[in-house]
């Protein structure tokens, strides 16, 4: 028997479920329910033809069109699920719950699978994730000049038992020029939007959340707009750290890449450089003199981030000035300094 359940429920199925998606390889490329593996019922080229077909003579030839295609193919289909599914629940969708998932539930129900698709398909789940979003949050902003070590202290608020959502790692980019220095492909954005909705879905949302000041985009992905509007308005501690540091925090984390990847982040900012202050970039770079090259680009973000500041609609800022370069210390530091805060006044 298949049972079929809207996008909420099928999503709390993960703790006993594998998830599996059934469209075809560049539909789950381009974005699926992270965790789920991919068993298609067509290729890419297949479902282009089904689609067409559909079109242009209606649905009963692309029925016969699809079955035509995957009956040769169940063997297959169920080869693929029992080399990538653990277990003999599996919850299962396409594009908008119709042919392909209901084609595919019969193949596996057949086999022995205890099945359940999700109403509306992929569909549906976007829908559903995309208004999870609205959802109000209490979110704290850490903020602070470029190098000030922001990602290394959110994790140790993590260790410390905060609540943090490290946008930038799910972005698979840091947000400057050099950012993706190191760091794997970047997700699309839906794909993005798909892994974030996974983690603020298991946000205690009556405790605060920690959040990493970032602009609108991280590049190539785009916070959902509620997200951005609330990290917009939510209250920022802002990590005052002295320039020297964070000199040193960029060498060690930079200087190690090949010349030529540094030389070409930095075209990308010549124009907010300067001719003057670019030259001399690119000619510390070839000397090697990093700390240069660093202190140079901090001049330029520097302006940035007070003209990001200034136009941020909530004036809620806590500056505390940090000394040292260790994230656990200044972690420590920060929510002793939120505490006092609340004390002095008198918030719960």
């Amino acid at each position: 028997m298949v049972l079929k359940t809207g996008a909420g429920t099928f999503l709390d199925l993960e703790r006993t479920y594998s998830f599996v998606d059934v469209r075809s390889p560049g539909e789950f490329a381009s974005g699926h329910i992270p965790g789920a593996v991919n068993v298609s019922l067509f290729t890419d080229e297949e479902r282009a033809a089904v689609g067409t077909l559909y079109q242009k003579q209606g649905r009963e030839p692309a029925i016969l069109k699809g079955l035509d295609i995957a009956l040769p193919k169940v063997f297959h289909y169920l080869d693929q699920l029992k080399k990538n599914v653990p277990s003999d629940k599996v919850a299962l969708y396409c594009w908008r719950g119709g042919m392909r998932s209901e084609m595919m539930s019969e193949v596996f129900s057949r086999a022995g699978y205890q099945v359940t698709l999700l109403e509306g398909g992929y569909k549906a789940y976007r829908h559903f994730i995309r208004e999870s979003f609205d959802r109000k949050a209490n979110i704290v902003v850490l903020g602070g000049n470029t190098g000030c070590g922001k990602t290394d202290i959110l994790k140790e608020l993590s260790r410390l038992g905060e609540q943090v959502i490290d946008l930038e790692h799910l972005a698979s980019h840091k947000g400057s020029v050099f950012g993706a220095l190191g760091q794997g492909p970047q997700p699309g954005n839906e794909q993005f939007e798909n892994m974030l909705y996974r983690i603020w879905a298991g946000m205690d949302f009556s405790r605060r959340i920690w959040i990493e000041d970032e602009s609108r985009s991280i590049v190539k992905v785009a916070l959902p707009p509620p997200v951005y509007d609330q990290i917009s308005r939510g209250r920022l501690v802002e990590i005052i750290l002295d320039k020297g540091q964070r000199i040193n925090r960029l060498v060690a984390e930079y200087a190690g890449f090949d010349k030529d990847l540094l030389a070409d982040a930095l075209s990308r900012i010549r124009e907010g450089l300067g001719g003057t202050k670019y030259n001399l970039a690119i000619q510390s770079l070839r000397e090697s003199d990093f700390r240069m090259v660093a202190d140079t680009v901090l001049e330029y973000y520097d302006k940035a981030y007070r003209k990001a500041i200034e136009k941020r609609p909530n004036k809620d800022i806590i500056r505390l000035e940090l000394k040292g370069n260790a994230p656990i210390a200044h972690a420590k530091a920060i929510l002793a300094a939120l505490k006092k805060c609340k004390d002095e006044t008198g918030l719960s």
